[in-house]
């Protein structure tokens, strides 16, 4: 199933938001200005639930929404879109049948890569009619492109489909902190102002308690809606409201109004490094080691049980050769289990860094592995490079730096070569492609603490 070189052209601009790029630009800042903050505990929520009116009704309460995203900013480079079909019926879950989606911000590419490789599943078929006049999908793109920048896009116009479908797809479009879903959905539909309120309160707590039975009069996007439900528990989520309202506390008439809800869906702050077992290094090295050996066609099994494993971690594996850096791969959010984190890192440092030839088996013996178990990032506020470097500490503080695109990170084992806070904060710049000197309002700056086992040690 190709996709064609071809734009999908902006369907609904100047009805649904404005047409005009200044006046959308605007318009979509001032209601992202007035969102709150970001409140999700690993930085950004894994998925959202937005809803898809004018943005005159529910702009609001979408933009309380997208708002969320902004920590992510330059590391979220797809975003993964569903919403339900309004016009053109169609059988299971419609690709596009192009390569980017207008909108007058300019377009915005499709993840070509990944719409060849979920359009194996059999409920995923293409229908470019489906999507050409399809609002639920396009009034989203805007706010997306003012938070995020550049990102790639993989949506899909959902029709008749199953809940199970709909999680069969999402799980193998699932990705890592640079994959964020969003489903489109709105509430109930042309009741009375009180009516309405009660209808929709009850459908929001619902989705809060992860009831996978929501009907198309309580969202109009139910089948998407209930997919993501049914996966979210699988990955730990945590979902909270954000805003709710309805078209009459916006611009409509309270006798008939529609329902608007935000929920963002959080990835749990990982807690394996507060409880480890007593072994836990050994374990996690031995791990390591036998992932590398196996993929080099040495076959080595490890049996590892308890549930500390199944929590999600975030790991790097470091591999030294006599004292210098043999290969150095990890993760910087929790988004799998820790068990196989470790083992895909481990093999990743020794094959697939792109610094190195990959580890043979014959200098495999000559090789040590080190395992670093990293906390949560958490934003620095910083004011300028000063501030930064006064507030970075020596020794302690692995640092994530973001420039636009550009991100670059330093465990906190490179303090051992770069004592200084300024030497350490040159280098890692230059690691993000960025002049030793640079500094300006646009840079980001995240931190985290690492447990770290080594073989040396």
């Amino acid at each position: 199933m190709e996709a064609s070189t071809q734009v999908r052209p902006q369907a609904v601009a100047g009805m649904f938001y404005p047409g005009e790029r200044g006046a959308l630009v605007r318009t979509v800042q001032a209601m992202l200005d007035e969102a709150p903050a970001a409140a999700a505990a690993n930085g950004w929520p894994k998925a959202l639930i937005v809803p898809h009116a004018g943005y005159v009704y529910s702009g609001s309460t979408a933009a309380a929404a997208f708002a969320q995203l902004a920590p992510g900013r330059g590391t979220i480079r797809r975003v993964v879109l569903l919403g339900p079909v309004h016009r053109v019926p169609v059988r299971g879950l419609a690709l596009p049948g192009a390569t980017a989606f207008e909108t007058p911000l300019g377009n915005v590419p499709l993840d070509v890569e990944g719409m060849r490789a979920v359009s194996q599943l059999p409920q995923v078929v293409m229908s470019p009619r489906a999507h050409a006049h399809e609002h639920s999908l396009e009034v989203q793109l805007p706010f997306l492109q003012q938070v995020l920048g550049d990102f790639a896009l993989l949506p899909f116009a959902v029709g008749d489909a199953t809940r199970e479908e709909v999680a069969q797809v999402l799980e193998q479009v699932w990705g890592g902190p640079e994959t964020v879903i969003v489903i489109s959905s709105d509430l109930s539909h042309y009741h009375p102002y009180d009516m309405a309120k009660a209808i929709d309160t009850d459908t929001v707590s619902r989705m809060l308690r992860g009831e996978t039975t929501i009907n198309h009069e309580q969202a109009c996007g139910a089948t998407p809606v209930n997919g993501l439900l049914l996966a979210a528990p699988r990955h730990g989520l945590q979902s909270r409201l954000v805003a709710q309202c309805n078209s009459g506390d916006t611009a409509g008439d309270r006798g008939r109004v529609v329902g608007y809800a935000s929920l963002a869906f959080d990835e749990k702050p990982s807690s394996v490094g507060a409880d480890l077992p007593e072994d836990a290094g050994k374990t996690l090295l031995l791990l390591a080691r036998a992932a590398i050996r196996t993929a080099l066609g040495k076959p080595h099994v490890v049996i590892a049980r308890g549930p500390w494993l199944r929590e999600p971690g975030a790991t790097f594996v470091t591999l030294k050769q006599q004292g210098n850096l043999r290969g150095c791969i990890g993760a910087l959010q929790a988004h799998r289990p820790l068990i196989d984190d470790v083992k895909h890192n481990a093999v990743a440092a020794a094959l697939h860094d792109t610094r190195f030839s990959p580890v043979t088996a014959e200098e495999l013996d000559s090789i040590s592995v080190e395992v670093s178990l990293l906390s949560p990032p958490e934003p620095v506020h910083v004011r300028s490079e000063e501030d930064a470097l006064q507030q970075l500490r020596p020794g302690i503080d692995g640092v994530i730096l973001h420039r636009g695109a550009r991100r670059a990170t330093f465990l906190p084992q490179v303090w051992e070569q770069l004592a200084h806070p300024r030497q350490f904060l040159a280098h890692l710049k230059q690691k993000a492609g960025l002049p030793a000197t640079y500094w300006d309002d646009g840079m980001r700056i995240e931190r985290y603490t690492v447990r770290k086992w080594s073989e040396d040690e």
